[in-house]
């Protein structure tokens, strides 16, 4: 009697084990999914065209960008960085150029990417011929914007003084 008594023990409490293994399994099942999902996820996320910035998609990295006073007109550059942050570029430093002799502003583009430089122009209503190509690994901003003394014709200033 004694031996079936211990025979059942055993049944119940693998029976009990087996439950806890399975609910575990499961459970380690469903994080493997998550993770999984999410990997997928971030993987396809980093192949989307960069380059592509033309949206205000909160998600998508920002136009980095450096505006620098060359007119010399004190607070000028101070309403260009207000506008350039409230339509979504990241103004990264706010100075004076080395000099305050530049007639003409100037875009000076620090990568690759034709396509930023090209929106930027457009939102400080400059064409594409004020646009300069400088590449260079150190520079980590994309941007580097050289206010002239046509600042009375840019967009921001323009409807400000108007």
């Amino acid at each position: 009697m004694k031996v079936i008594k211990n025979i059942n023990y055993l049944k119940e409490n693998t029976s009990a084990n087996n439950l806890i293994l399975n609910s575990s399994i499961i459970i380690l099942i469903i994080i493997n999914v998550l993770l999984v999902h999410s990997l997928i996820k971030n993987i396809s996320g980093t192949f989307n065209d960069s380059d592509n910035l033309t949206e205000t998609d909160k998600s998508k990295p920002r136009i980095q960008v450096e505006v620098l006073n060359g007119c010399g007109i004190s607070g000028t550059a101070e309403i260009i960085t207000e506008h350039l942050r409230s339509i979504g570029f990241d103004v990264v430093n706010l100075s004076n150029y080395r000099s305050f002799e530049i007639d003409n502003s100037i875009i000076i583009t620090r990568n690759d990417k034709m396509k930023n430089a090209e929106k930027f122009a457009a939102a400080v209503g400059l064409d594409k011929s004020s646009i300069i190509q400088q590449t260079h690994p150190d520079y980590l901003l994309d941007i580097t914007f050289v206010l002239g003394k046509d600042y009375n014709n840019l967009i921001p200033l323009n409807k400000r003084l108007h």
